[in-house]
């Protein structure tokens, strides 16, 4: 069985923040979890070594093995003891890979190659290894005039005809089990750092005759490790750029990519159109033939196809074939919209749900409804669905028509064809194919301009009065 410790104890102090540096999130989810993915490969079995952040590793991954490194000058250091954590986990028959988890870019892909020629070699330990145009700071893969593997070299500890070397340890390793435990009860603090070293694991097998291995990957995007935010965003970047090519590949339009930000989780079908800087979040769905444009953000919603969102925010939401949001609208969570419905300028929805056909313009809140098909809901209207402690929801039915600037009063039922008259206030129900109408009486008063202007002269001229008489007074008292 494959095994795969994954080291999360780090506290990531050059993060400068209360939260752990793998539980930082990039597009919407945390650092190991792109880490924990990529790893499960078949037949596996995941243990994650944490830290400080033990519970908040738990929240996250209920179902697998949480296992605390405690930090402390009673407790050794360095990423050996760390995986001498897992010891009890791990049978003589396992192959066990070791990763950090704070390399967000690693591939599920590149892991199974790399297992897959561990098992082919025979080895006893294999590392992964890429090559970067600079490899400061890391250590290098040493190999003989053959090319075959025969250590691991610091950087600090390079002679001059090293420095060249451009092939880096990704500190990603695969170990049989039984000769991991072994080069685990060898290790020792013998080092500048007093530290037991995972890295000396490979050394001591290597000097005990057993095949040791070194497998480069292509792509050292991959091994992108995070140690401060600034490090977060430029793996942002290449994470990002990955999400949207694979996007493209598959027949999405995205007309600039480098400002369209799609989680991972996102799904969407082919000829579908993006355009500007637009945020697909969550575990979103879009169908074929959309066009998602301005500055819209779609959250954890699906969108059937031939749906149009113009610069919107649609936020854990249903929108069904042929619909269009906006510009400037906003669906809140739980807005379910049928087929070819209309939500336009600075429409809003919550809680509600709007049959196929029903029409909103412009300047509307449709909250706790529930909306038939074919409906005009006018400018202006309101669902009024709080009473100041509860909420209640209003039903219109087919072929209703709210004229504009109406107040629809929960709990309340509208039937099919009911007609509400412009401006009305609605508090009880109204019957199939009635016009209901609540309005004060008009009042026209004739001569009303000239009365006005009248007064508004008098008052003028006693403002006047009043201000000469304050400047007299003024003037004697000084």
């Amino acid at each position: 069985m494959l095994k795969t410790i994954i080291m999360a104890a780090g506290e990531g102090t050059r993060m400068k923040s209360k939260t752990s540096k793998v539980l930082h999130k990039l597009l919407n989810q945390e650092i190991i979890k792109y880490v924990v993915d990529a790893s499960k490969l078949d037949d596996s079995q995941t243990i994650i070594i944490g830290g400080k952040n033990k519970d908040k590793l738990i929240e996250l991954f209920p179902d697998e093995t949480i296992i605390e490194q405690k930090i402390g000058d009673a407790y050794p250091y360095g990423t050996g003891y760390a995986a001498s954590l897992a010891i009890d986990k791990i049978a003589d028959e396992d192959q066990v890979l070791v990763l950090n988890g704070d390399i967000p870019l690693i591939t599920k892909a590149s892991l199974k190659e790399f297992v897959e020629n561990h098992k082919e070699s025979s080895s006893s330990a294999s590392v992964l290894s890429t090559r970067v145009q600079n490899p400061k700071s890391y250590g290098r893969i040493i190999r003989d005039d053959d090319g075959n593997f025969i250590g691991i070299v610091e950087d600090r500890d390079l002679d001059i005809n090293q420095l060249v070397i451009d092939e880096i340890n990704t500190g990603i390793y695969i170990f049989k089990g039984e000769d991991l435990k072994q080069a685990l009860a060898k290790l020792d603090t013998n080092n500048d750092q007093n530290e037991l070293y995972l890295t000396d694991c490979i050394k001591i097998l290597y000097n005990d005759g057993k095949r040791v291995m070194a497998f480069a990957a292509s792509d050292a995007d991959e091994f992108y490790g995070i140690n401060n935010k600034k490090e977060l965003a430029e793996a942002k970047k290449i994470l990002q750029k990955r999400v949207n090519e694979n996007h493209m590949l598959n027949g999405v339009i995205i007309e600039n990519p480098e400002i369209a930000i799609i989680d991972p989780q996102a799904k969407i079908g082919m000829d579908t159109v993006i355009s500007g800087p637009v945020k697909i979040l969550g575990k979103s769905e879009i169908g074929e033939n959309c066009i998602i444009e301005g500055s819209s953000r779609i959250e954890d919603s699906i969108l059937k196809d031939n749906v149009k969102i113009d610069n919107s925010v649609i936020e854990k939401s249903f929108v069904d074939e042929g619909s269009d949001v906006g510009p400037y609208a906003h669906l809140r969570p739980k807005a379910n919209l049928g087929k070819n419905v209309h939500i336009g300028n600075f429409v809003e929805v919550k809680n509600a749900t709007i049959g196929d056909g029903t029409k909103a313009g412009h300047l509307a809140y449709i909250g706790d409804s529930d909306l038939g098909s074919k409906i005009n809901i006018g400018c202006g209207v309101i669902f009024v669905n709080y009473d100041g402690k509860f909420k209640h929801r209003s039903i219109v039915k087919d072929n209703a028509f709210i004229g504009s600037n109406s107040n629809i009063i929960a709990p309340v039922i509208i039937e099919e064809e009911a007609y509400i008259a412009a401006g009305s206030t609605i508090t009880d129900d109204v019957e199939q194919g009635a016009l209901s109408i609540e309005r004060a009486e008009q009042k026209n008063i004739p001569g009303y301009v000239e009365k006005k202007r009248k007064r508004d002269l008098e008052k003028e001229k006693e403002q006047k009065w009043h201000l000469i008489n304050h400047n007299h007074l003024f003037t004697e008292e000084n």
